[in-house]
């Protein structure tokens, strides 16, 4: 059950909405302070034609996207540097608030078996994340405000669409708060993993699956689980499915064109079917979630394309749990280009280099614009 509505006017009151968190500071000229501001009428969900038009024809050099990490790239004493800048402190305050705990001193101190857990790392990933956008904010606001598109992986979508306007940040950490605990109860029912895999160019993933299932079968396993759960660069990929076929894979590698395989530090086969007990808890919470027409392109992870509505943030963010998510193909979507033009600078904002380091590996002219927001050192 989300909070009552007289709690979230509470924690709304304490943290402004979506990007205005970071773009609309006490003070600055020309910008009332963030608690003037409230939700959009309906009428102003989706904005005029001429608005949604006018950021595609700027020069590419001078825009900026955004890249929010997920899952596996938290480590203990992330957010540390982000401390000083304005709204960091208050959204753990609110963080504490909604979910019970105190998220600072997990992410700062640990223990690292604790912020591993997946109902503690997926929060903890998205207000980290979202603390970074004010550090970016602090040290260089152009790259806030030319900012023209916004991608998260996994639980980094719902850092994305608060930052683009879509949601609120309360509401979406409560629905994180629900996503990671359906998952890691959908984590508990079996056996299951997830496996980084590189591959030879000529090797065969899904068919490399489907060896691994009839494996399971037979073993004895009742309708084997065994896929494609991230698409992340051309020859990465993470399978994830019954432990059994991800030990078989890793047994039989070489045979099946497998460079290097490793076992990923999660509870369970994310992205995949075996996440289907997660989705009606999910799709239950983001029903009384408010969702807005995004100020900027934000892009799923199912399919790689922009949302489009409300209703496609929705139906999109639960389908997320038992789809693989495309990252590759959401990269290619951001920054194809014609030959010649420009490429946007890109900020990883968030724990780890992940996501540059699979930039890298899928458009290296769009890696070269492309810089980390640090979350553990200080900068001024």
């Amino acid at each position: 059950m989300l909070a009552s509505a007289a709690s979230r006017g509470k924690v709304r009151s304490l943290v402004s909405l979506g990007r205005r968190l970071s773009t609309n500071q006490p003070g600055s000229p020309d910008r009332p302070p963030p608690e003037t501001f409230a939700p959009l009428p309906d009428n102003e969900l989706e904005p005029p034609v001429e608005q949604q038009r006018w950021r595609p024809r700027k020069d590419p050099s001078g825009s900026s996207v955004l890249l929010f990490p997920g899952q596996g790239s938290q480590f203990v004493g992330m957010g540390r540097g982000l401390l000083k800048y304005p709204n960091v402190k208050e959204m753990f305050t609110v963080a504490q608030k909604i979910l019970g705990y105190d998220l600072l001193s997990l992410c700062l101190e640990g223990p690292e078996k604790e912020l591993m857990k997946t109902v503690h790392c997926q929060p903890a990933v998205f207000v980290t994340s979202l603390a970074a956008v004010e550090r970016l904010n602090h040290v260089n606001p152009k790259a806030i405000e030319t900012c023209v598109a916004a991608a998260g992986f996994s639980v980094g979508e719902f850092a994305a669409l608060v930052f683009s306007g879509a949601v609120n940040y309360a509401e979406a950490l409560y629905a994180v708060k629900v996503r990671a605990e359906a998952m890691q109860k959908a984590s508990e029912l079996v056996p299951s993993g997830m496996l980084s895999v590189i591959g030879r160019p000529q090797a065969q993933y899904k068919y490399a699956c489907l060896q691994a299932k009839e494996h399971c079968k037979s073993l004895g396993v009742e309708e084997p689980v065994c896929s494609v759960a991230n698409y992340l660069f051309p020859d990465g990929r993470v399978i994830a499915g019954h432990q059994k076929a991800l030990d078989f894979l890793q047994q039989n590698s070489r045979r099946l064109q497998f460079i290097r395989t490793k076992p990923l530090p999660v509870s369970g086969a994310f992205h995949t079917e075996l996440m289907q007990s997660a989705t009606e808890p999910l799709r239950e919470v983001l029903r009384q979630v408010e969702i807005r027409h995004p100020e900027i392109n934000v892009y799923s992870n199912v399919d790689g394309k922009r949302y489009m509505n409300e209703s496609h943030v929705r139906k999109q963010l639960v389908k997320q749990l038992v789809s693989p998510v495309k990252w590759e193909q959401t990269l290619h979507e951001i920054y194809e280009r014609t030959q010649g033009e420009k490429f946007p600078h890109t900020y990883e904002v968030g724990p780890g280099k992940q996501l540059g380091a699979t930039l890298q590996k899928c458009n290296r002219k769009a890696f070269t614009n492309y810089a980390h927001v640090e979350v553990t050192t200080y900068e001024d």
